[in-house]
């Protein structure tokens, strides 16, 4: 591990030369001042030489070569029936494109859309459905279907005549879900689309939901020219409550017939994922316990629904369902390669089909971030991961042959580097930063780890900041008295005079796995925070156990009682800050938002008068009010650990408040409840402690829109300049 310490990166943000502008809520929030240029909606093709992006509306073919745009394939504006494209995909032999419009959301990841298919040979365009709008559609594998989901059902559509098939009738909102998830699935395990069809296309598996025994929650609606607030309910397990119970389905096209996977007795469980093993006839079910310590790959036989247990995973404290794809099955078909932390850091292992371990592929005190895949060209499969190796607060790109040998660092570039790989790992697209580079998108062809083109380097950002001044992070680490080295960041004043004394907000977020110490350019509040350094105030940011990017025992530390080393650490940080001469120790803050927003109110209280300011956007106060599968897979139930949800709620600590308090929720957060700030609310009250509070009518979670932010940061700041 490399040390911090008072690290200063070297950065060319400050030069006389530039007359300095204001940094503004406005020329942040209302006109993207520091917006960062991308390459999106990357798409691979088929002729190795080239990859598309959606660019303002235009579907363009780049070519791999030189890196330079070559064709236009499709300009949405110029078709009989405008359509602004919000995401495309291609048929497997790019005969056809599927255009997503309108798109809708329902909660963070869920939507509706309008969809159209456009064949490029005769530049038709054709609409999918007119039946209302779909979700998740997608192209069989040879591109002569599209499955659909609407209102909880399942569809497919024959390309050839437009037929469209319905496949399920028993959908109904707050009841029966096919080919769709729940709010939890969605929500915790990231999952919105649950079919797949089969590498043949003759089949499709399905998640078949039963959330009719799950307790609804209900928000209620004001609109400003209603009498009386309209009711939303919808359903939310609560931890220890009941969930939606899962089944798997395997239809076929051919016979028209549907099976039901043997997914086990016990009905109190996960399937976090499924998909085909490349074999036509088997599907690859994972199988998660309700405490989510133990996980089974499953393999189902498509024709008959019989299974069979292929790898029983197991975890002291638990495992996590990775948002990306770690399960990869080899071309032959004998051998499938799956990560796990099972020895303290997550690594690549190699297995057969039959479950019998072959051999783990990486090793060492470091942690595979991402998972890109196998490139099983050649003699010898060659794996491609983006690792910690090097520093946690770094992320590199390496390649490793399955053997375990050959390992290659292929990104050099001091920073965080995220990796879009090509389907035949021919070329990747690197998606590099660091504190003093902001977004810099570079394509490489990948044998020999040749640049071809820098596609974006965001210059006029870098030209910017030395306009508006921003200042560098500055990393440090400490000690604290148990003797736990915790990683952070400063930003200071521009003008800052190590002899005066300056207030320092601390901001974090602190969750499981997350992390916000980085070597990265960081956007969202990281402007903010410039802002607040202009009005004479040190930002710091610090992870504190229970955070990713060390390994196990610094991230699961906190099983079972969570929010105690969280806020233990934040209350150390904020000591050891108020050691350090250039800081006022009777002037130091700490926000954050969600999770952050419950452990700066939980560190606000136990802190007992160290904190003079705290502010909380969107808080849990009490993990009993959460989901199951988010607070469950850390807390266990609560009825067997009352006091992991107990001794750390803020509720619970509410007598301890000593000094300033802001606490701000969205009535509509359908996320973290409002309920959870009423709770905390009537605690305080109750306690005789004077706070603040502001709510927002109807918002969301992420308290989204320009109107919105702009109203919540200038009612921060103000708030902060005159309490902190």
């Amino acid at each position: 591990m490399k040390k911090y310490t008072f690290l200063v990166l070297s950065f060319l943000f400050i030069s006389s030369s530039y007359a300095q502008k204001e940094l503004t809520l406005k020329a942040w929030l209302e006109d993207g001042e520091f917006s960062q240029s991308s390459v999106r909606n990357v798409n691979w093709m088929n002729d190795g030489g080239y990859y598309s992006a959606l660019e303002n509306n235009n579907i363009l073919k780049y070519n791999l070569a030189t890196g330079k745009a070559e064709e236009t394939i499709l300009d949405g504006s110029s078709l009989d029936e405008e359509i602004k494209i919000d995401q495309y995909s291609f048929s497997a032999s790019e005969e056809k494109l599927l255009l997503q419009t309108e798109r809708t959301s329902i909660y963070r990841r869920s939507f509706t859309a309008e969809y159209y298919v456009y064949n490029l040979s005769d530049e038709s365009l054709v609409k999918l459905s007119n039946g209302g709008k779909q979700s998740y559609a997608t192209f069989s594998p040879d591109g002569s279907k599209v499955a659909f989901v609407r209102d909880n059902n399942l569809f497919y559509v024959e390309l050839d005549g437009m037929s469209e098939k319905q496949l399920t009738s028993d959908g109904a909102f707050n009841s029966i879900i096919n080919g769709s998830t729940d709010w939890v699935y969605e929500e915790e395990l990231y999952l919105t689309k649950a079919f797949e069809w089969s590498p043949e296309g003759d089949k499709i598996a399905y998640y078949k939901f039963d959330e009719s025994g799950v307790k609804e929650y209900n928000m209620q609606v004001w609109s400003p020219n209603d009498l009386y607030p309209t009711d939303y309910r919808y359903k939310y397990p609560k931890a220890g409550e009941s969930n939606s119970t899962v089944d798997i389905f395997i239809y076929n096209l051919n016979d028209e017939k549907t099976i039901k996977a043997d997914i086990g007795n016990g009905t109190d469980i996960y399937i976090p994922k499924i998909k085909w093993t490349g074999d036509n006839n088997i599907l690859s079910i994972r199988r998660l316990n309700r405490l989510q310590n133990e996980m089974d790959i499953l393999h189902c036989d498509a024709q008959s629904g019989s299974t069979e247990l292929i790898l029983k995973e197991k975890a002291k404290e638990y495992i996590e369902s990775h948002e990306e794809e770690n399960l990869i099955y080899l071309k032959d078909g004998k051998h499938f390669i799956f990560t796990s932390d099972r020895d303290g850091y997550n690594h690549v292992y190699l297995y057969t089909n039959e479950g019998e371990l072959v051999r783990q592929i990486t090793k060492g005190e470091w942690e595979i971030a991402t998972f890109l895949g196998v490139d099983q060209k050649g003699k010898k499969a060659t794996i491609y991961f983006v690792s910690t190796e090097g520093s946690p607060l770094e992320r590199y790109f390496f390649s490793i042959d399955i053997s375990g040998k050959n390992k290659i660092q292929l990104t050099k570039e001091q920073g965080t580097h995220r990796i879009d790989i090509s389907d035949d790992f021919s070329y990747y697209i690197d998606y590099y930063s660091s504190a003093t580079q902001p977004l810099k998108v570079s394509l490489y062809k990948t044998k020999g780890n040749k640049l071809v083109e820098v596609l974006k380097d965001n210059s006029a950002l870098i030209e910017k900041s030395k306009e508006y001044d921003l200042v560098e992070k500055e990393f440090f680490s400490f000690e604290t008295s148990e003797g736990i080295q915790l990683n952070g960041y400063f930003l200071k004043p521009s003008d800052f005079d190590p002899s005066k004394k300056y207030p320092v907000l601390i901001y974090q977020y602190s969750g499981p796995g997350s992390q916000q110490v980085l070597n990265n350019w960081t956007g969202g509040h990281y402007y903010y925070h410039q802002l607040l350094t202009k009005k004479g105030y040190i930002v710091a940011t610090v992870d504190p156990r229970g955070t990713g990017g060390r390994g196990s025992e610094f991230t699961k530390v906190t099983y079972q009682q969570l929010g105690k080393y969280e806020s233990n650490d934040h209350i150390e940080t904020a000591k050891y800050l108020g050691s350090l001469d250039f800081i006022d120790a009777g002037r130091i803050g700490i926000w954050g938002w969600s999770y952050g927003g419950y452990i700066s109110s939980l560190s606000m209280f136990k802190g007992e008068g160290i904190f003079k300011t705290a502010v909380a956007v969107a808080p849990v106060t009490t993990w009993r009010f959460y989901d199951t599968i988010y607070t469950e897979r850390y807390l266990r139930k609560p009825q067997d650990n009352p006091s992991g949800y107990d001794d750390n709620s803020p509720i619970n600590h509410v007598d301890k408040l000593k000094g300033n308090y802001l606490l701000i929720h969205g009535t509509g957060d359908d996320n973290v409840h409002f309920q959870n700030a009423v709770a905390l609310e009537n605690a305080l009250i109750n306690e005789g402690k004077q706070f603040e509070t502001f709510y927002y009518p109807d918002r969301a979670h992420s308290l989204w829109g320009p109107d919105r932010r702009m109203h919540l940061y200038e009612m921060m700041t103000n708030y902060i300049v005159e309490n902190l």
